[in-house]
């Protein structure tokens, strides 16, 4: 969802650890109760000692220099992207750092970045980070203990809503020394805490005591990280020139990253113009998301020719759910049958074979593609998560294994209509003079999908033309990236599209997802608006998991009870990027499994060279 507010979604995946598959697991009480250290793992031993040099993952020799130019959808009006107010520009994450960094290769590990050591307390109680005494921002300042302190106070009060929902179980942060700060927890069963804190992005106290924090801006604030802010271009472009005397520049985390010199992102006004863009040579790097752009858009003489490579690149990314979102809010959509109803009539496989040139797995699980998700009948692990609750959620999340409904592909659903007028009638509705109206009141059911990107239409449209068959009208809008961004904020919609990332170490994000106070709170991911007091319980089941096995019992069970209230209409996944680049990279001979790792490329001098020779040379006729 490009409106999101990039960086935030950006940090979430840091602290959801996008990550890979674990091998044999010891409790996280063994793991990161062992004194100080030079990381921390939520489950699983550190791949990298303490006196790694670098990632497995990175080329430490890859040259430094160039310019690359990258695109970016819509507008920006923003460069503070830790407030829920305007748009923030893309890339600000690069010029900030957080305390430690994620590993790309590892299950939601994290190493020294502004902190050099962490320490866990033997309750899990409470953590204590060792700032390094080098570390500086862009204007040679030190940062301080009280920096830290700062950042965590100013964003849980007055930053995003996601901060409040990450921070809940933290209790107090205090100093415990000339470069050490200690947070307390509610108590020690959050054995995630540790690792979000890794990831709080740290701003400079002394700037915003001069400057409003809660107030959209284009100025750049003061800055710690590879790069900082050269140019603005309000809403059309921002560059950011890598800081030659970066502080942390040799730091195991960043040796063989953020090569470039500078990064620009160009803004467009939607993927079409950008595919355009692309191809004409206005930018260096593409990732395609739409099946029917990587299939049939890209016939042009720079990739026949071997100026732009064209490759899919496996991951090993857990896929989450990508969804038809329901607004639950409203009232037309409260009753589960008629969510379910709905469901019934988005013909997956017809999409699949005729606009995605069958490129798609179906979605079956909030947790797809990982060992989080549910499959089949639930394990005796699973049904003692799930007995507690018994007569409050639908018994099938007993009795059955959730999949979504099927056709035969070849556009004629009418086993699935009748599956949803039978649906409909037992919430209340029926069909009169070809309109779907309530039987007591008459009012017709009408609602709007809202959308940002214009090329989703087309999966759209076919879904629209099968509820009009159900005797449903529906608005398909596709609105600019100011007002959609303010729409979802305020849960002001019907239906949009939506994409749920997960990881396989699921934790507090969850009470962002899908818990009853971020129903209640303007910005939050809770955009289907669960409030179930069931949800919540599991929510917190599954944040306090003691070790692996109960984290995936738990999480399973979240997963059925999510699935069968039918809150979504469930897309698709692919196992792999999708990616298009002009040929003046290099790349690690070993990239990461959970990243693409675009900041792990660099330009190739030769290569560049011969595309520079290409570019100039006179158009043919």
């Amino acid at each position: 969802m490009a409106a999101r507010n990039p960086f935030l979604l950006q940090l979430a995946a840091l602290i959801l650890g996008l990550a890979a598959a674990f091998g044999p697991q010891a409790r996280a009480a063994d793991l990161v109760a062992s004194g100080p250290r030079h990381g921390l793992s939520m489950f699983g031993d550190l791949k990298y000692g303490p006196d790694f040099k670098q990632f497995d993952y990175v080329n430490p020799n890859a040259p430094k220099g160039g310019d690359v130019k990258l695109a970016a959808i819509g507008n920006f009006d923003n460069l503070n992207p830790h407030i829920l107010k305007g748009i923030p520009a893309e890339g600000l994450g690069l010029t900030a750092d957080t305390l430690l960094r994620s590993s790309d290769d590892e299950a939601f590990a994290e190493y020294g970045l502004i902190a050099e050591r962490v320490e866990v307390a033997p309750d899990h109680g409470s953590v204590i980070f060792t700032l390094r005494a080098e570390a500086r921002w862009h204007d040679k300042s030190p940062i301080t203990v009280a920096d830290v302190i700062f950042s965590f106070e100013t964003l849980k009060e007055k930053g995003h809503p996601i901060f409040r929902a990450y921070y809940a179980d933290v209790m107090t942060v205090e100093k415990a020394g000339t470069r050490k700060v200690r947070f307390r927890f509610r108590n020690g069963d959050n054995r995630e805490l540790p690792l979000i804190l890794g990831q709080m992005p740290i701003v400079s106290k002394a700037y915003y005591t001069k400057v409003d924090f809660e107030k959209t801006a284009l100025e750049p604030p003061l800055g710690s990280g590879p790069y900082r802010v050269e140019s603005v271009d309000p809403g059309r472009a921002i560059v950011y020139a890598r800081v030659a005397d970066y502080w942390g520049k040799d730091l195991p985390v960043n040796r063989g990253k953020f090569n470039a010199d500078r990064i620009r992102y160009d803004y467009y006004r939607d993927t079409v113009v950008a595919v355009e863009a692309f191809k004409a040579g206005e930018y260096d790097l593409r990732m395609e998301n739409v099946s029917k752009n990587w299939a049939t858009a890209y016939d042009f003489p720079a990739l026949k020719d071997g100026y732009v490579k064209k490759v899919e690149i496996p991951h090993e990314i857990p896929t989450g759910m990508q969804c038809f979102a329901f607004n639950a809010r409203r009232a037309i959509f409260k009753d589960p049958r008629i969510r379910q109803a709905l469901t019934q009539v988005f013909d997956f496989e017809w999409t699949n074979r005729s606009l995605f040139y069958g490129a798609y797995a179906r979605t079956r699980s909030y947790f797809s593609n990982s060992e989080l998700a549910s499959r089949g009948l639930p394990s005796a692990a699973e049904l003692k998560v799930l007995a507690p609750f018994r007569g409050r959620v639908p018994e099938a999340v007993f009795t059955q294994s959730y999949a979504p409904p099927k056709t035969d592909g070849t556009g004629n659903i009418r086993k699935n209509l009748r599956a949803a007028f039978a649906l409909l009638k037992e919430a209340g509705w029926v069909v009169r003079d070809k309109v779907l109206v309530n039987e007591a009141s008459g009012e017709p059911f009408t609602f709007e999908i809202m959308l940002i990107d214009p090329s989703f239409e087309r999966v759209v449209l076919p879904y629209v033309r099968n509820l009009k068959r159900l005797g449903i009208e529906v608005r398909v809008r596709t609105v600019d990236p100011s007002q959609y961004q303010n729409r979802l904020n305020e849960f002001d919609f019907d239906m949009v599209v939506a994409g749920f990332g997960q990881s396989l170490s699921p934790g507090n994000e969850q009470r962002g997802y899908w818990s009853s106070a971020a129903a209640a709170t303007p910005g939050s991911r809770n955009l289907v608006g669960i409030a179930d007091p069931v949800v919540d319980e599991l929510i917190e089941l599954l944040i306090n998991a003691p070790d692996r096995a109960s984290l995936i019992a738990r999480t399973r069970a979240l997963d059925r009870v999510l699935l069968w209230g039918h809150y979504v209409v469930p897309h698709w996944y692919i196992q792999h990027f999708r990616v298009l680049y002009w040929d003046r990279f290099g790349r690690p001979a070993k990239p990461p499994k959970y990243a693409l790792g675009f900041n792990d490329w660099w330009i190739d001098p030769e290569k560049d060279a011969r595309l520079r020779v290409f570019r100039n040379q006179p158009s043919q006729p």
